[in-house]
């Protein structure tokens, strides 16, 4: 098949969260299969001077109408590896920027304009490069205009830009929602701009297009697939995900095992495996090293890495900061975002520095040491479409603690209600719950033999992309 992704984000490129580690490991699958993929991503800074690009061949110049005015940019194109060509849509003026969405204070203020400018960028790229693609598939809401804006231009030129679309909600929180003005700029028929079409109370909502104009809807778990039908989970597009109830299908992201395989892991002190696992105690020296702590310490070792922000259930976990001080364990965390939780936990770290330890920025090294390690993961989300640290850290033999939600309750069984079976431990989203499930792991650690048996268990799950990439063929067959 040639099928096309969209996406603001790819893994080595540009990065913020799982959506380029997705996207990444997906079309790295679908091209060893011997699909013909093509990936679309903004022209990006970080992008434009990554070694891979370094001979980007410039294939196209844009002239792209946003409502009264024309805009020019460039298509480079570059191949990192066999049946994988990454296309680059370029504007300086939109992309040439540090960060992908903003200034870390907020969003930059043309976030409207961009996407739209990168949307319709892909579609003339389709067009005038003749890709025929078989499928197209677009990630969440800065990508969620193209189904749409696609068939448009079907009918303007009259030819076939894609078989098919699909549209990927990876979080839908995360909506672009912007001032009814920026309709104008999409210069779509005004009879769009209407309940049954991007109009949302008044305003633009560019995922609400995604979920009503692809032909299929995915999610990136089966739970979440019905969540996002829920008012507590729909985030206000719960009706409109309703109504495309018979199109929604949840399909679970993957591990890329090239980046995350204890066994052949680069940025760790020692490999090691299900089989033998002296080199993961080697990696738990080495974080509590890089902790501050003595490296000889022998109670659990507890790990976190998120993005500070109210879904990653960092308020419930400093509610529960008493347990970390109370009692003889570690806790290691890498994050950064809300100023207000960032502040708290460096509060925390400064008041017990031979407990609690925090590195602020991102830094993959370390978030590979903790998962490798920690002998708990801590990962409380009041709502997580997929999550992906619960099935590294499974892979990497280290338990995970985490709540009732989304891919956590798909990817995790609690270990004391399915003692044959189970892979971590479980918590409903808020502080008690997660109270009860820290003291669950410190009777778990102590009892060595029913530590590794589920430790064990978690080691021998396959997470591998190659399931995932399976699903998503089989969805591509079916809706050609």
């Amino acid at each position: 098949m040639k099928i096309v992704h969209v996406a603001s984000e790819l893994y080595p490129y540009i990065k913020t969260g799982g959506l380029a580690d997705a996207v990444a490991a997906l079309a790295g699958v679908l091209a060893d299969h011997d699909h013909e993929v093509s990936v679309f991503l903004p022209g990006y800074r970080a992008v434009v001077d990554h070694k891979d690009a370094a001979g980007a061949e410039r294939k196209l110049r844009l002239r792209i109408e946003m409502g009264d005015q024309f805009l020019s940019g460039d298509v480079r194109v570059f191949s990192p590896r066999k049946n994988l060509k990454v296309y680059l849509i370029c504007r300086e003026e939109f992309f040439d920027r540090r960060a992908p969405y903003g200034n870390g204070e907020r969003d930059f203020e043309d976030n409207s304009d961009r996407f739209i400018f990168f949307c319709k960028g892909v579609v003339e790229t389709l067009r005038l490069a003749d890709l025929q693609a078989d499928v197209v598939h677009c990630h969440d809401w800065q990508a969620a205009l193209l189904p749409l804006l696609l068939r448009e231009s079907e009918r303007r030129h009259r030819v076939t830009l894609a078989l098919k679309t699909v549209f990927t909600i990876h979080n839908i929180a995360y909506q672009g929602l912007f001032p009814a003005t920026t309709f104008a700029r999409t210069n779509l028929p005004d009879e769009l701009y209407h309940i049954d079409g991007l109009e949302y109370y008044s305003q633009v909502n560019y995922m609400k297009g995604g979920i009503l104009f692809a032909d299929r809807v995915t999610t990136v778990s089966p739970r979440y697939a019905r969540e996002i039908q829920t008012p507590e989970f729909g985030c206000g597009l719960d009706g409109v995900a309703q109504t495309r109830a018979d199109d929604i299908v949840g399909l679970l992201n993957g591990v890329d095992t090239a980046v995350w395989n204890p066994a052949t892991d680069a940025l760790l002190p020692a490999t090691y495996s299900r089989a033998d696992l002296r080199g993961k105690a080697v990696c738990r020296a080495e974080l509590l090293k890089r902790g501050g702590f003595a490296p000889g310490f022998t109670g659990p070792v507890f790990g976190m890495i998120c993005r500070f922000a109210e879904q990653k259930g960092v308020d419930l976990v400093l509610a529960n900061k008493d347990f970390f001080l109370a009692n003889d364990c570690r806790f290691v965390v890498l994050g950064a975002g809300d100023k207000r939780m960032e502040a708290e936990m460096r509060a925390l770290a400064t008041a017990a520095p031979d407990k609690v330890c925090l590195t602020a920025k991102l830094d993959e090294g370390m978030s590979h040491l903790i998962e490798a390690g920690s002998d708990f993961f801590v990962m409380p989300s009041l709502f997580e479409p997929c999550g992906l640290n619960q099935m590294y850290s499974q892979v990497y033999g280290t338990v995970p603690i985490v709540s009732r939600v989304g891919g956590l309750a798909d990817t995790v069984a609690d270990a004391d209600e399915f003692p044959a079976t189970g892979t971590g431990l479980m918590c409903e989203p808020n502080a008690a719950s997660l109270r009860q499930a820290l003291q669950r792991a410190l009777g778990l650690f102590a009892d060595r033999a029913r530590y590794t048996a589920v430790q064990q268990r978690g080691m021998a799950r396959d997470f591998s992309w190659e399931v995932a990439a399976a699903g998503y063929e089989q969805l591509y067959r079916e809706s050609l």
